[in-house]
């Protein structure tokens, strides 16, 4: 094989390997028959949700994966594979693609990586299922209130004991 293909190859492997290391959150998923204007509708919304995707030649994804540290993705390179990054949210390629997969049956989620850790699909469809951050925050928020609400009470009852027979 020519010297400049397998140069141009191995920095293709180094970009990916790059790319791995420094997201958050991958996500590899299948993606056969979906429509060209299917396929860029979901990029548009994976963008708005800080993420991008990427359909890379499955030789060197593998490659990529192993040199990453995660070789036991290497053997779900098989096949139409895309590659969905996040470097912002850990939960947003995983949310993006899950409700995705709802409308479009033939997109699913394979194989992953969140936070360093290789994810099988029923960690990425746990993942995809939890609550958003600013839902996550006004549970929080509920339930360090009803505590103080439940005081709050008692003490109006201890101070105002008439209004409490009634």
């Amino acid at each position: 094989m020519n010297n400049a293909i397998l140069e141009r190859k191995k920095s293709q492997v180094d970009l990916l390997v790059g790319r791995i290391q420094e997201a958050k959150t991958i996500v590899a998923f299948d993606y056969p028959g979906l429509s060209v204007k299917d396929f860029t509708e979901l990029r548009i919304e994976l963008r708005k949700n800080g993420c991008d995707a990427q359909v890379y030649k499955n030789n060197i994804a593998r490659r990529a994966v192993t040199e990453a540290g995660h070789p036991e993705m290497a053997e779900f390179f098989v096949g139409a594979k895309a590659i969905a990054f996040s470097t912002e949210d850990v939960i947003a390629p995983a949310r993006v693609l899950y409700e995705f997969a709802k409308k479009f049956k033939t997109v699913s989620m394979q194989t992953g990586i969140i936070e360093g850790k290789t994810a099988t699909v029923a960690d990425l469809n746990a993942l995809a299922t939890l609550p958003s951050y600013e839902t996550l925050l006004t549970q929080l928020a509920a339930g360090m209130l009803m505590p103080v609400r439940e005081l709050a009470i008692g003490l109006n009852m201890i101070a105002n004991p008439e209004e409490a027979n009634q």
